[in-house]
């Protein structure tokens, strides 16, 4: 990955936590120097040695990422701990950090690096291969470990909080689900033990076919000409946006709004200033008029302006 150019200070009281300040500067630098030119998934990975497939597994900091790949990378290649960066052609760039390590509560993560550990090196020319979500599940009995796909909508739920700077693409739903699609769909592995990965993870670094589309483009923005006239509703302008089967996922700023239900007819139906009556027709043509359903839509605009979805002109 390419880092930034600026200069920056950093005091600490130890060596530790110098390292650990340093590390995460560093990190900070490199996905603000590529965003919007490469997919960066918070995730560690690894990478088959013969073939150059990568596994990235996304989850949220401090939830188990560093020891699987303190544990997988001692057969697979090592990549990352932190940010699997995937370019447009589906190539890694790998971020072979120190891992970083928790100690006692009140001190800093230890960075160790990858020869301490004893891990491999990353092939020459990494790709990616499988995208997994990691569920750790702690407690006093331990769970077999379960490999399961997961729906389109829930994994892109799932995989924007766990992404950097992703909402500086042109299109970053839509170039998330081509990406998705490439490795044949999103999965969940849940475990409790660290060890148990390797074989429950090993077919994934196989290959997989192309997964079928399941999802299209919304409709593009009506340019907005002036301001949206008094009483009149209409959605704002997101960053993307994108069905799923009834499903509508609209991005605005770097959050996911999940549209189900009469929810999307609502947004098909504001593209530009309407009036309430119009969206109710709207839906009524969509979902058909069963008694109560202009008061059900009526509540369904209140809860999309109060969501930041919609907006009304000022009276």
């Amino acid at each position: 990955m390419k880092f930034g150019d600026g200069t920056f200070h950093i005091g600490t009281a130890s060596f530790e936590e110098l390292a650990e300040n340093l590390t995460s500067r560093l990190t900070v630098s490199a996905i603000l120097a590529n965003a919007g030119e490469l997919t960066m998934l918070h995730a560690c990975g690894v990478a088959d040695p013969g073939t150059g497939a990568v596994v990235a597994l996304v989850a949220k900091s401090g939830t188990g990422k560093t020891t699987a790949a303190s544990v997988l990378a001692r057969t697979y290649g090592y990549v990352t701990d932190e940010t699997v960066a995937v370019a447009w052609d589906g190539s890694v760039v790998p971020y072979p950090k120190p891992l970083s390590v928790k100690q006692e509560a009140s001190a800093p993560k230890r960075q160790i690096g990858p020869d301490e550990f004893g891990l491999q090196a990353a092939p020459a020319m990494p790709f990616i291969q499988s995208i997994v979500l990691l569920n750790r599940v702690q407690g006093a009995i331990p769970v077999a470990p379960a490999l399961e796909r997961v729906p389109l909508a829930e994994a892109l739920l799932a995989l924007i909080p766990e992404s950097s700077s992703q909402a500086e693409f042109v299109d970053p739903l839509q170039s998330l689900c081509r990406l998705i699609e490439s490795v044949g769909g999103v999965w969940q592995v849940t475990y409790s033990e660290a060890a148990d990965l390797p074989a429950v993870l090993e077919p994934l670094f196989r290959l997989q076919a192309t997964s079928k589309s399941e999802w299209e483009p919304a409709a593009e923005e009506v340019a907005r000409r002036g301001p949206i006239p008094a009483g009149s509703i209409q959605r704002r302008v997101s960053r993307d946006a994108v069905k799923i089967g009834g499903d509508l996922l609209v991005m605005l700023d770097n959050e996911i709004v999940s549209l189900t239900g009469i929810g999307p007819a609502v947004w098909d139906a504001c593209a530009g200033p309407v009036g309430l009556d119009d969206v109710m027709d709207h839906v009524g043509k969509v979902h058909g008029e069963p008694e109560g359903y202009r008061a059900a839509v009526a509540t369904a605009v209140e809860h999309l302006i109060a969501k930041s979805v919609l907006e009304r002109g000022e009276k």
